[in-house]
């Protein structure tokens, strides 16, 4: 693997920062960390080689100020900028502005990204390159008439969408025909008011769907392939929850076809790096269909690399530098099975974030474990940015036995002075219908009574109450939990670090 970069930014945060940096180390490549004000005791700014202050704390004025991280780029002297998901991970404009400074962006090309950007030119070339889509409009649909017309074409239910939208933005579901018009006008009206994009377009609605995702990858070279599926229909208003690989609904036979039908969506578009292409999957018939392509690496990427065996970070990296991938599909092979779940600092039954310092804090380890995480004791969890702070990955050779190593990392993660939904990531998982796998992107929502008594139950893990009792008898000792810092300590023992301000 020849790369010849020198230096890495890394425009990012948090613990998908760390998993870069971590990349970079072990491929020899000198990182570069960038942090608001808020984030200045954030753990990816001490893991870092050099980290570099680039503004006040709303993401606007920092992570997302192409001009000022652009500029940090210059000071340092990087080869390359890893944008990782979020932010400016998905920006044409600075995908751009790093070509044209000589900065080597570590993702697709803008032609790429601008491809799969607008769902309606998406459609249209997934159209091209015969992968399953929704029925629905061929384009925007402009006036309440023509809107009347798709749907007397498909039918009932239908979900009308922004063309420029995301995060559950723009989106209605309409049943019936008394329904349609106000879901219509607010739909227009929140693609205008959200992505300054009135354009909506209107779609068969898959009642109780799966949400299955294959992961992609393509070089330079014309070469693109696959590393299967993951599933993530574990949601709450749109949000992923937990995720797991492979799916245990997707039959063999359907997996080998969304394999290669992703293959000819990143091919139509000469894709390059990672990316994810994703659809809804009908349990019932096993049918497929596409609803979107996300042009970066995916915050699950980790249950592929756990039941795969191939880093895709280093992938990005090589295929940035200019090297064919270091795989081909024949030699991609599914093992095991492999869970996520997203620890967030927020309450578990009103899904509202719940920033704060850290007290105690302990990670789970044990065998087949995995744990991007950056808390440690002391650290303060912001207010600006998403609420997750930890990934807890377990591997199995069989799904109970991930999902049981799980449910065992899962008792062992202690965090006190914030809620987390740790708890309700144990309840979830204890589930029968995620047991058996049947579980669909309505499971929160249809279960929600089911999960809540236990949420509101006592715990009664004695490491956690012994480490909460620890952490009281520290509080009263000290007046400021920070003395706890563990990050402190390092920069107080002479760590070499370049940090700038």
């Amino acid at each position: 693997m020849n790369i010849p970069f020198k230096k890495i930014l890394i425009a990012n945060r948090g613990e998908i920062a760390i998993r870069i940096t971590r990349a970079c180390r072990e491929l020899n490549i000198g990182s570069v960390a960038v942090f608001s004000d808020a984030d200045r005791d954030s753990l990816h700014v001490f893991l870092a080689d050099q980290a570099y202050n680039v503004g006040p704390a709303p993401s606007k004025e920092s992570y997302l100020n192409i001009d000022r991280i652009l500029a940090v780029a210059k000071e340092a002297g990087v080869d390359a900028i890893h944008p990782g998901y979020g932010f400016l991970s998905e920006n044409t404009k600075f995908a751009r502005a790093c070509a044209k400074n000589g900065i080597v962006f570590i993702g697709p090309t803008p032609e790429n990204i601008e491809a799969m950007g607008d769902k309606l030119s998406a459609k249209a070339l997934m159209k091209e390159a015969k992968v399953p889509i929704v029925p629905g409009s061929d384009g925007g649909v402009e006036t309440l008439e023509e809107a009347l017309k798709v749907v007397k074409e498909i039918g009932y239910p239908v979900i009308i969408k922004a063309s420029a939208g995301g995060g559950g933005k723009g989106m209605r579901v309409v049943k019936k025909e008394d329904e349609l018009e106000s879901a219509f006008r607010a739909c227009r009206s929140e693609g205008q008011n959200y992505f300054a994009d009135p354009t909506v377009y209107i779609e068969k609605f898959i009642n109780d769907p799966k949400h299955i995702e294959i992961q992609v990858f393509g070089d330079t070279h014309g070469n693109v392939v696959h590393l299967f599926e993951r599933e993530c229909s574990v949601q709450r208003r749109h949000q992923k929850i937990i995720e797991e690989a492979p799916s245990p609904s997707v039959p063999q036979e359907v997996r080998i076809k969304m394999g290669e039908a992703a293959v000819r969506a990143a091919k139509r578009i000469n894709y390059v790096g990672a990316g994810t292409i994703e659809f809804i999957f009908d349990n019932k018939t096993k049918e497929y269909f596409f609803m979107e392509m996300n042009t970066r690496l995916q915050v699950e990427h980790p249950i592929t690399e756990q039941t795969t065996g191939y880093d895709l970070v280093r992938e990005q990296i090589s295929v940035a530098a200019g090297n064919p991938l270091s795989f081909k599909q024949e030699d991609i092979k599914q093992k095991g099975f492999a869970i996520e779940c997203r620890i967030c600092a927020e309450d578990p039954i009103t899904y509202k974030p719940h920033p704060g310092v850290i007290g105690a804090c302990r990670h789970p380890q044990g065998p087949f474990l995995r744990v991007d995480s950056y808390a440690y004791p002391g650290y303060e969890v912001p207010i600006y940015y998403d609420p997750m702070i930890s990934k807890v990955i377990t591997w199995g050779e069989t799904r109970d036995e991930a999902i049981d190593r799980m449910q065992r990392a899962l008792t062992e993660f202690v965090i006190t002075g914030i809620k987390t939904n740790i708890v309700l990531h144990k309840t979830i998982l204890d589930h029968p219908k995620f047991r058996d796998g049947s579980y669909t992107t309505q499971f929160i929502e249809k279960n929600f009574e089911v999960l809540e008594p236990k949420l509101f139950s006592e715990i009664e893990d004695p490491v956690f109450l012994i480490a909460a009792a620890i952490q009281a008898y520290n509080d009263r000792k000290s007046k400021d939990v920070r003395q706890l810092n563990l990050v402190s300590n390092w920069k107080r023992t002479g760590r070499k670090l370049a940090l700038r301000t």
